[in-house]
């Protein structure tokens, strides 16, 4: 599920793309065109540090929204980008993967640390309140619902939107991929917003 504000901003950059595709790169996800400012944000790392968005400027970051015990979206899409940053060879130093959580009232910075390192020792799990974190869900346009579990000891879940959200390193907002684009497709977008800065490619 999404808003409709993020469906309606992807159905104006796919058309957008359509019609200039003759001279654009052929990317996988769906193309933010015109490049958008990436809403800035500071939350907390899993080692307690402060993770500003905007100063990770000069790598490609991928932002992807989920909670650690999620069933399947979750972990399915954060096996891909742990695939990607593989394939990526010398050039995944040029990237950063963060998830945020979407459930810091049971991920605990411990709980994350695991979870993301799971999947790759240099993934960063973010939290904050949920005061903190409801803008920045409003401004990438994430769905993100509470659901009772009754009879469950977790007592409730999320149900959420699967998009990840690639930033470019000058801190633009420009591509957004749904849950299940396979690694190739993520890994080709990828690739190409670093070879633009002129990042050392290892694929």
């Amino acid at each position: 599920m999404m808003t409709r504000s993020l469906f309606l901003l992807i159905l104006l950059t796919a058309l957008v793309g359509l019609g200039g595709c003759a001279t654009q790169p052929q990317f996988k996800g769906t193309i933010l065109d015109p490049a958008l400012p990436a809403p800035d944000f500071t939350l907390t790392d899993h080692n307690g540090q402060p993770f500003t968005l905007s100063e990770q400027r000069g790598k490609v970051v991928l932002l992807f929204f989920g909670f650690a015990s999620c069933p399947d979206i979750c972990p399915a899409e954060l096996a891909n980008l742990a695939a990607v940053y593989r394939e990526l060879g010398a050039a995944a130093n040029d990237l950063e993967v963060a998830l945020i959580t979407l459930y810091p009232e049971r991920d605990t910075p411990e709980r994350l640390a695991r979870y993301v390192e799971a999947f790759n020792p240099t993934f960063v799990g973010l939290h904050a309140e949920q005061t903190t974190l409801a803008p920045v869900l409003k401004e990438y346009g994430v769905f993100a619902e509470r659901r009772d579990l009754p009879g469950s000891a977790l007592g409730y879940t999320i149900d959420h939107s699967g998009f990840v959200y690639l930033i470019d390193t000058s801190g633009r907002w420009r591509a957004i991929f749904a849950h299940g684009t396979p690694v190739a497709d993520i890994l080709s977008d990828v690739r190409f917003f670093i070879r633009e800065r002129g990042g050392s490619d290892g694929g």
